[in-house]
């Protein structure tokens, strides 16, 4: 498939004058999107109003999740109209621990609820994100049926 690659510029500016007086926001930009405001986590001095990398690693894990399922789905002929996932990320004070999707789909059929939820499995194991870190990243999924 060949070698992927994908360039980001952090960038801050400020006066590390003292550990408590620094100002923890700073910009992720990649060519041609719009910047992410980030921070760390408030715990570490950040801004509640800005993203920080423990969340955007827990979106990562759920966006690239949705974006394999979705395909197995449509490749299936596993017709979607909804998808909500309420992922959440627990961490020590050093490592993620585990990330749990807990991912709500709406299917047009119910005849497509059970092979709807079992190509959540496929698409944890096509999921690069998933397949780049060393801590457990589980599934509550949850597919109903809403005909048009």
């Amino acid at each position: 498939m060949g070698e992927h690659v994908y360039e980001v510029e952090v960038t801050w500016s400020g006066e590390t004058t003292g550990y408590r007086s620094y100002s923890r926001d700073h910009e992720v930009l990649a060519a041609g999107r719009p910047p992410i405001p980030a921070t760390s986590d408030p715990k570490f001095r950040g801004s509640k109003e800005r993203w920080n990398p423990e969340q955007l690693l827990v979106g990562a894990l759920s966006d690239c999740h949705m974006l394999w399922y979705l395909h197995l789905c449509a490749e299936a002929g596993v017709v979607v109209t909804g998808y909500h996932d309420t992922a959440v990320g627990v961490m020590d004070d050093e490592r993620f621990q585990r990330v749990t999707l807990r991912p709500r789909v709406t299917v047009t059929d119910p005849e497509m609820i059970e092979p709807a939820l079992g190509l959540h499995e496929e698409a944890h194991k096509k999921c690069f994100i998933a397949n780049s870190v060393n801590f457990p990243v589980g599934h509550e999924p949850t597919v109903v049926a809403n005909p048009a």
